[in-house]
């Protein structure tokens, strides 16, 4: 039996490979499937099942093209309905692959057809548990994100995943080990752990949505406070993974064209599409096509992307490193941003080449900043979460989180010059390519963020530690 755990940081998405004696299951697949197909030819087996926690919101998963290609079965839990082909299980039915077993465990709550699937070793002694978005190391799945499609309250949903808990992963054996299908810095839930295994007894120690001692109302309590609103794709990609979609393969055919500058500009022009920048920051800083949007690929490239442009459907035109073109389309198809119709041949020094409009941001270092505020006090935008926020700040700062930019353009002067930092410098120059888009070309990025701000003279509040904020 081998169980290997294929990690995507950028999505912080666990998938998992499962194979005995010649038969593979794949849990919860990435968009781009050949990897598993290689994979199993490897071990020279044959791919049997696909197994989905749940419809996710935060990623379209492969399942679909992967069983066009392997004929593989979909197996989805109790109550889901699919656009294609699948097997919905029944809470309890067992799966034989190779020499092991696999069961589906409904444990509805973060969605209703939410299922565990619970496997078994060769000598039938349970072995591990792969929880989807129902059981997190250090949390559990939010229970907000299927209050439509279920027509329920989150704290509805919050008791139907405590009693998911209760009954169907907590008496099971301190031994197995979990895993889960997301790690810390997604979205999906709000308290993980950095490591991406457990074992349960661990769990049963250590994550407060597991004391043994909690009631139901406790958990709810605790459960849906300081819930952020999620972001606006996750319906989006919910559709995608419920009903199909495009074949990654046609998706990175139409957004591999090539455009000259000039191709390039009428498109923007015919289609509406946003021009989506992603170099490094600081070669957008220094100079880049007028009203495009800068989200780094070397940063968390596709959960912005879905924070920030909304609507999957909407067509893109990129600016990127040419021998990353295919990466940047298949990561943004990852999280269903299908619509991609082109890029610059040449990039940005093509454009440049070509003589036409240029446009910058103004970036200064910390130290300069220092400078500059004891001159004039001119106000300084803050646009890290909440949480980091509420650790330490700059003084007389004020916040506005990235995820909510389009949102508060108002609070930002028109007129004014003013500051934007973030915690290293990243999320700061998504911010400014925002703002410069809707026309707020008054403002200037500081270098570093908050990690160089804290190394000047200038008044910061005292630091707080993580674990005691909400």
């Amino acid at each position: 039996m081998k169980i290997e755990q294929i990690y995507t940081g950028c999505l912080a998405q666990g998938a998992y490979y499962i194979e005995s004696n010649g038969e593979v299951a794949i849990i919860d697949p990435l968009r781009e499937v050949d990897d598993y197909i290689a994979r199993a030819q490897k071990d020279n087996a044959k791919i049997k099942y696909i197994f989905e926690t749940h419809f996710h919101a935060d990623f379209v998963s492969g399942h679909v093209t992967l069983a066009e290609k392997t004929g593989a079965s979909i197996v989805f839990g109790p109550t889901a309905k699919t656009g294609f082909k699948a097997h919905v299980a029944k809470d309890g039915e067992v799966f034989e692959l190779g020499e092991i077993t696999i069961t589906a465990l409904h444990t509805p709550g973060h969605t209703m057809e939410s299922t565990t699937y619970l496997l078994k070793d060769a000598s039938g002694k349970d072995h591990a548990i792969f929880s989807g978005d129902t059981l997190f190391l250090g949390d559990v799945g939010r229970p907000d994100l299927a209050q439509k499609a279920a027509t329920m309250t989150q704290e509805e949903l919050a008791g139907i995943l405590f009693d998911s808990l209760r009954n169907k992963i907590m008496p099971l054996a301190d031994e197995i080990i979990v895993y889960p299908a997301h790690g810390a810095g997604s979205a999906c839930g709000k308290n993980m752990m950095k490591e991406t295994v457990d074992t349960l007894g661990n769990q049963k120690q250590m994550n407060y949505a597991l004391r043994a001692d909690m009631t139901r109302a406790e958990f709810i309590e605790e459960v849906t406070d300081g819930l952020a609103a999620p972001p606006a794709y996750f319906p989006m990609n919910v559709a995608m993974n419920k009903d199909g979609y495009t074949h990654i393969d046609e998706v990175i055919k139409q957004g591999s064209r090539a455009l000259s500058p000039a191709e390039f500009e009428a498109a923007a022009n015919e289609t509406e599409a946003v021009v989506l920048d992603t170099r490094h920051q600081e070669k957008f800083v220094a100079g880049h096509i007028p009203r495009s949007i800068f989200i780094g690929i070397d940063g968390g490239f596709a959960p912005w992307v879905g924070s920030l442009i909304k609507d999957v459907k909407q067509p893109i035109l990129l600016v990127a490193d040419h021998d990353r073109i295919e990466e940047v389309i298949t990561r943004l198809s990852r999280v269903g941003f299908d619509n991609t119709i082109g890029y610059l041949a040449g990039g940005f020094d093509a454009w440049k080449a070509d003589k036409r409009e240029v446009d910058q941001i103004r970036s200064i270092s910390a130290a300069d900043f220092e400078t500059e505020s004891a001159q004039q006090k001119l106000p300084v935008f803050d646009v890290r979460k909440q949480g980091e926020w509420a650790s330490s700040h700059l003084e007389n700062a004020q916040h506005i989180c990235l995820s909510t930019l389009n949102e508060s353009l108002a609070e930002f002067p028109k007129e004014a010059n003013f500051y934007v930092h973030c915690a290293g410098g990243y999320r700061s120059v998504i911010a400014g390519s925002i703002l410069k888009m809707r026309g707020y070309h008054n403002l200037t990025n500081i270098e570093g963020g908050f990690a160089a701000i804290k190394k000047t003279k200038l008044p910061v509040t005292p630091e707080i530690c993580p674990s005691t904020l909400k």
